[in-house]
């Protein structure tokens, strides 16, 4: 099999999965990964939403089931081991709690499908990290949610690869959505501690020093107030919730934004295809992401 995804992510230990929204694309995108990671790899496995199952239980449309090799590691939940068709070991109970159980760390000791349902807090994902390799993983896969970027938080993985489909809508929208995550999830690192003060923020020269979540409602009420040039720093990229209209403002004023913790965005993989029937041209789809985006696009869905 080519491998067209992890020349992409093979420098990275952790590596997170993330959606612009519902049926992206994200496990087809997985299992392109799973099938392609070296066999002597032990790769380790979880999920910040609920994967595998056969019918989206939101939308109601079918979904591609998680298939994986011997040796996995897996992190889901206690009441999903019943649907996972692998022999298996258990490892370790984490005292995470979720709606289906307990998240229970497992070893798969034979091939087969699985469903998935981890922990969805960045402090305890970087808990299971810790088991993960405790237990011998050489590298670590975490398949995100719709709407939740926590996990493209460095504390929890070092790069992410971004899903893009038809099912968020029609094609210019899904481009100008994809570019504008993208701006956001590449973010520069500027280095250098935070100001020591409990405030929500701080002002400084030219520096305007964020704790917690960079929005709208928060940003756009001080603009007036704040210098030209201001640069906004935030932690890491999983805190700057600002829609494309409000940095388009930022920038007018000659703004920026900034992290503490840098992530890198390894790649964008793209799906033509709709949850819903319809599709795009995946050539022109292709080719059209490539234009606006300055990272590797990939179309996974019409090379499987």
């Amino acid at each position: 099999m080519d491998q067209i995804i992890f020349p992409h992510i093979h420098r990275f230990r952790a590596t997170a999965l993330a959606g612009i929204c519902k049926n992206a694309g994200k496990t087809t995108v997985l299992n392109r990964i799973l099938r392609e990671v070296p066999a002597d790899e032990t790769l380790a496995l979880t999920s910040i939403g609920r994967d595998g199952e056969t019918w989206d239980l939101v939308t109601g449309t079918q979904k591609p089931g998680i298939f994986v090799r011997q040796g996995t590691l897996l992190a889901t939940a206690a009441g999903l081991l019943r649907h996972c068709d692998i022999t298996r070991e258990i490892l370790a109970a984490t005292g995470v709690a979720t709606p289906l159980g307990e998240v229970i760390v497992l070893r798969a000791l034979s091939d087969g499908q699985v469903q998935l349902a981890g922990p969805s807090v960045t402090e305890q994902l970087v808990s299971l990290s810790q088991l993960f390799w405790r237990f011998g993983a050489s590298r670590i896969l975490i398949d995100g949610a719709v709407g939740r970027k926590s996990l493209c938080s460095r504390r929890v993985a070092e790069a992410t690869v971004l899903c893009a489909g038809a099912s968020f809508g029609g094609m210019e929208a899904t481009l100008a959505e994809t570019a504008h995550i993208c701006r956001i999830l590449q973010t520069p690192a500027l280095p250098g501690d935070p100001p020591d003060t409990r405030e929500k923020f701080v002002l400084c020269d030219k520096q305007l020093h964020v704790r917690g979540a960079v929005t709208d409602h928060f940003l756009l009420p001080l603009l007036r107030g704040l210098p030209e040039g201001v640069t906004v720093i935030a932690q890491d990229a999983s805190r700057l919730l600002l829609s494309a209209s409000a940095l388009h403002k930022l920038e007018l004023r000659g703004g920026s934004l900034a992290v503490r913790d840098g992530i890198t965005l390894a790649a964008v993989a793209v799906n033509p295809y709709s949850a819903y029937g319809s599709s795009f041209d995946a050539a022109e789809f292709l080719q059209k992401m490539t234009a606006r985006v300055d990272v590797p696009v990939i179309d996974v869905g019409s090379r499987q």
